[in-house]
């Protein structure tokens, strides 16, 4: 069976919600907002600068970063928007770097955690390629038990590849898993944890770690 998280996604959605109460800090405050949609939700503002970011550049400017904070419903008002993209926009240019924004805005981890995210990571990427892909799961998982597999809707493929699309990047879901995808997945779930003993017995058991 694959590991779920969606107990895990509601109780950080719950806590991110009585949290943001309590905090002043912009940065922080954009951060629970998206951590109170579930461990997606930084993922999902992500996918709404994506769509704006016409030109490809992967960078905003004030403009986008606001039309963008409301394509995904994020209610912020003018000036604590202007604060947050200052911090963001270090060096003072008019734009952020929205690949840099998604890292920072991710809630930060002990090592203790990264380390046994990389662990989960290096026994899903079987050929070691520091990817994830559908041939890597084929060694791991077997697909069959899967609901959709029985009732003929999915393929072996099919079950594996929307497994992967949960930890894919919203814009570009290309079935393919990087380390760096793997890990933001996980620092969304994270941040719903308080000790890391218990995150790290979390990911044991999920993965069998």
């Amino acid at each position: 069976q694959m590991p779920g998280t969606a107990r895990h996604d509601r109780e950080m959605a719950i806590q991110a919600k009585r949290n943001l109460s309590k905090t002043t800090d912009p940065v922080e405050r954009l951060r629970l907002k998206c951590l109170a949609r579930g461990s997606a939700g930084i993922k999902g503002l992500g996918k709404a600068f994506q769509i704006m970011d016409d030109d490809n550049s992967r960078t905003l400017d004030f403009k986008e970063f606001v039309k963008g904070l409301n394509d995904y419903a994020m209610m912020i008002d003018k000036e604590e928007a202007q604060e947050i993209f200052r911090i963001f926009d270090k060096d003072g240019s008019g734009t952020i770097d929205f690949d840099e924004f998604l890292v920072t805005l991710r809630p930060p981890m002990s090592n203790a955690r990264k380390e046994i995210i990389m662990q989960a990571f290096r026994k899903l990427d079987k050929t070691g390629d520091g990817v994830i892909t559908i041939e890597d799961l084929r060694g791991l998982y077997n697909a069959k038990h899967h609901p959709k597999y029985q009732n003929g809707d999915w393929t072996e493929d099919q079950v594996f590849r929307a497994f992967l699309d949960n930890f894919d990047s919203p814009y570009d879901k290309d079935g393919k898993v990087t380390t760096e995808e793997f890990m933001n997945y996980y620092a969304g779930v994270s941040a719903s944890i308080d000790t890391d003993v218990y995150f790290i017995i979390m990911m044991k058991n999920a993965w069998k770690l």
